[in-house]
């Protein structure tokens, strides 16, 4: 086991550094050289790295991170009201997007069920995709960078919805559980919500300012905040990045805020490689053909009518023409929790393996279209061109 560990691991990472350079070199967005190279050397193709399973889990580390160094930028206040404004234009998004996936799967005649699990796989934008190209020390501390998150973590409370209605049909048999996970977040949200502030203030807090001059033990309490707020939200029937994210933001207010930031963001990178890489590995290129010209269109249908629907809608909110359409281009791609939701439908057996890898090969087109959209277009980290590049 550990020797496959350490094979794996030198495989992915000296190949993401090849293809990293390639790209570079070639001008192309290190997010996509890392899913082709996952893709390459995953078990559907040449089968160098045989533990996909214990990589995607590995690279969740990944994603909790990132939600955790997110929420260290947004300040409580701010973040709060833009919750507030926003959460009817992430309710009509969302049924926009539902609607036009079923039509869509529905032309290409798949069934009732699997249509109907496309259409909610095609709701939500992708969180590591827009926040890995938000620029850290511009937009999150400007209107546009609030809006893209505020409608990511509306996006989110909706597909944790989602994904318990899933589990309550797939276990219709079992009433009382199905009862049970529906009640646990309504309960589990606020409970995360006021404690995570309660403990910073009170426990975190003290710590900090008595121990500050040990960098190591601030490291080693930071990241062990982010991952104990995690568990603590699974455990009450959130997702672990919602957790990562409260805990983030329960932090912000502290001047230490910006220090953990910077010190963690290598951490984060390391695990954000993993699951690009996971993303591609998991594919399965022998349906490639079956599921090409569905997953195309609803790629393209996505990068078209996702910003056009956002356009439309933060007019309801006075925003100008611009942010809009950027926030409409940031959001344009659908979320890794529709491959989340793909899983679970097939595990459960309300769709067939083809659907599943239509919704898969749908997320890995828009993460690439996205990509571009917006590296040649807004500012971001990793932009083509030197006017557009913001860290």
């Amino acid at each position: 086991m550990d020797v496959n560990i350490v094979h794996s691991f030198f495989l992915i990472f000296a190949g993401a550094a090849v293809v990293a350079s390639l790209a570079l070199y070639t001008k192309q967005p290190l997010i996509l050289a890392y899913i082709a190279l996952g893709a390459l050397f995953g078990p559907y193709a040449l089968q160098l790295v045989d533990q996909p399973k214990l990589l995607d889990g590995m690279s969740h580390i990944g994603i909790i991170f990132l939600l955790f160094l997110l929420g260290l930028d947004m300040q409580p206040s701010h973040l709060f009201n833009m919750l507030k404004k926003a959460s009817w234009i992430a309710i009509a998004s969302s049924l926009a997007f539902a609607a036009l996936g079923y039509l869509t799967a529905k032309a290409f005649h798949y069934t009732e069920m699997e249509s109907i699990i496309i259409g909610l796989a095609m709701m939500f934008s992708s969180t590591i995709i827009c926040i890995k190209l938000l620029p850290t020390t511009v937009l999150h501390h400007k209107h546009t960078g609030e809006i893209v998150v505020g409608l990511l973590l509306l996006q989110d409370i909706i597909a944790i919805a989602v994904l318990l209605a899933l589990v309550a049909i797939g276990n219709s048999s079992n009433g009382g559980d199905s009862l049970q996970h529906y009640l646990m977040p309504i309960i589990g949200l606020p409970t995360l919500i006021i404690g995570s502030f309660l403990l910073v203030k009170y426990v975190l807090l003290p710590l900090i300012s008595k121990f500050d001059r040990f960098h190591e033990y601030i490291f080693l309490l930071s990241i062990g905040w982010c991952l104990a707020m995690a568990t603590a939200a699974e455990v009450l029937g959130l997702s672990a990045e919602m957790g990562a994210f409260i805990a983030g933001v329960a932090l912000a207010t502290s001047p230490i805020s910006q220090y953990i930031a910077i010190n963690l963001k290598p951490l984060r990178d390391f695990f954000l490689i993993l699951f690009f890489f996971s993303i591609g590995a998991s594919f399965n290129l022998d349906l490639l053909g079956l599921v090409i010209w569905p997953a195309l269109a609803l790629a393209l249908l996505s990068m078209i009518a996702k910003p056009t629907v956002f356009r439309y809608l933060l007019k309801g909110l006075k925003e100008d023409k611009s942010t809009s359409w950027e926030v409409g281009f940031r959001l344009g791609q659908v979320s890794e929790f529709s491959l989340l939701i793909a899983y679970l439908a097939t595990s459960l057996g309300l769709i067939g393996i083809e659907a599943s890898h239509v919704i898969q090969a749908t997320a890995i087109l828009t993460f690439a279209l996205s990509t571009y959209v917006v590296i040649l277009c807004y500012p971001n980290p990793i932009a083509i061109s030197d006017r557009l590049r913001r860290d």
